[in-house]
């Protein structure tokens, strides 16, 4: 969870929610990481490829992605943003996310395009039936599938 939902569903003030998790982190209690641009905290059992995880599958975005890598195997880039109706560049940065997390690897198919597949399919489905967006994340989300559609019109295959 982040700060601010935590905080928020506490119902506490920011500085109480700062004494506590201070506390809690140094017991080794709760672990904190920062995950693009948000700290989120974590109960210790949790390894860091888990961690980074649960904070990525909270994004729409990319749970959509998953899930159609779960269903086809292997697909190359370009068709993901096709599939999902958003602009190859924001796909790429979830990708770039979900690469850097080892969630999914990416190589060059035939006449180069960029293929995905999940480096850990299995996981992968079990921590997508755990996890479920907040409201605040598909927010989010949505705005940048706004934003994508404003700035760059419905994809092509020109694209």
């Amino acid at each position: 969870m982040h700060f601010n939902a935590l905080a928020r569903n506490l119902d506490i003030a920011t500085g109480q929610a700062q004494y506590h998790l201070h506390r809690l982190g140094r017991n080794d209690e709760v672990v904190a990481e920062r995950i693009r641009g948000r700290t989120h905290y974590f109960t210790p059992e949790y390894d860091p490829w888990e961690r980074r995880v649960l904070a990525l599958y909270r994004r729409e975005t990319t749970r959509d992605i998953l899930v159609l890598l779960l269903e086809a195997g292997v697909l190359p880039a370009a068709e993901l943003a096709e599939r999902l109706d958003l602009a190859r560049s924001t796909v790429s940065w979830q990708l770039d996310s979900l690469s850097d997390a080892g969630v999914v690897e990416t190589s060059r198919g035939t006449g180069g395009r960029v293929e995905v597949t999940l480096a850990r399919p299995e996981e992968t489905e079990r921590f997508l039936r755990e996890i479920s967006p907040s409201i605040a994340d598909r927010l989010v989300d949505r705005f940048v599938r706004l934003a994508d559609d404003g700035l760059y019109g419905a994809t092509s295959a020109d694209d």
